[in-house]
């Protein structure tokens, strides 16, 4: 009889081009998601029942060889101990982000007064609907440019029973909008286009271009965009958070220096690497 011990080491043995600890990641979350295998499982190499019918493999096999990312193959992926919907047309969250929702619930958990949130650039939703199971007291916004995203979000905010009003709106062309926050979060495109040949081919190939790059003529127009939109909506003494690229550590910091902003912090992720930026209206 089949056992999880003997399927898992042969869906690792037949994927290629993945590091041996990404593809045992792979591997595991192809067991857990399709025929509900647990880690313990393989360990212990426990028989596979014939039912339920098990997926075509193959194919899966040959989608992930062509560097497709799982988490499209599956439709889901983890994000702060929430399960997150995702297709083609959002980022799939990065365990990164989640460093920039804890900065963000630290500063706010003990708030009791009011507290409106508007994540720019929402994509997924996994900010904003974080933020809003998280912080309970708040009441959160969230804009995208992509319809499909939005729709993506939508569903994220209805099954992890987030409320989280959306909106199509453009943070480069705001134009009419008289609303005030206590806080303002984006993630938005950081990448420059001459960073695109040093990144993976399955980001490259099955990520929304729309969501990841920028211009390298101007790497920092989102971040102009976003200390411009906190300096007309936020309340005096709200915080600006942002996650940025490394390479622009300090010239982000002066984008918001240059706004009037005062407190302007840089934060390192997991990895040591300049990823966030705090302000203070």
């Amino acid at each position: 009889m089949l056992t999880a011990k003997s399927l898992f080491d042969s869906l690792v043995g037949q994927l290629q081009g993945y590091r041996p600890e990404e593809a045992r990641a792979i591997a595991f979350l192809l067991l857990e998601h399709y025929l509900l295998l647990r880690r313990t499982d393989v360990v212990v190499g426990k028989p596979i029942p014939p039912t339920p019918p098990q997926p075509d493999w193959d194919e899966l096999i040959r989608r992930l060889n062509n560097q497709e990312p799982v988490q499209h193959l599956i439709g889901t992926t983890e994000f702060c101990g929430l399960e997150f919907q995702v297709s083609p047309a959002v980022l799939i969250p990065r365990p990164e982000t989640e460093e920039l929702i804890r900065l963000i619930v630290r500063d706010y958990a003990e708030t009791t007064g009011q507290l409106n949130i508007i994540d720019l650039g929402t994509g997924s939703g996994c900010i904003a609907v974080t933020l809003a199971r998280f912080l309970p007291q708040a009441s959160v916004l969230a804009w995208d440019l992509s319809p499909e995203a939005l729709e993506v979000a939508q569903l994220n905010a209805q099954t992890l029973l987030a409320e989280v009003e959306f909106e199509q709106r453009d943070i480069l062309n705001v134009g009419e909008e008289n609303r005030r926050f206590e806080c303002v979060v984006s993630n938005p495109p950081y990448v420059t286009l001459s960073e695109a040949e040093q990144m993976d081919a399955n980001v490259l190939r099955y990520e929304p271009h729309l969501a990841l790059f920028v211009e390298d003529q101007d790497p920092l127009l989102f971040y102009k965009a976003v200390a411009d939109f906190g300096q007309q909506h936020l309340n005096p003494g709200g915080g600006c958070y942002v996650e940025i690229n490394e390479r622009f550590g300090p010239q982000t910091q002066q984008v918001f220096e240059e706004r009037g902003y005062h407190n302007v912090q840089i934060f390192k992720d997991i990895h040591g690497k300049e990823r966030f930026v705090k302000a203070i209206k």
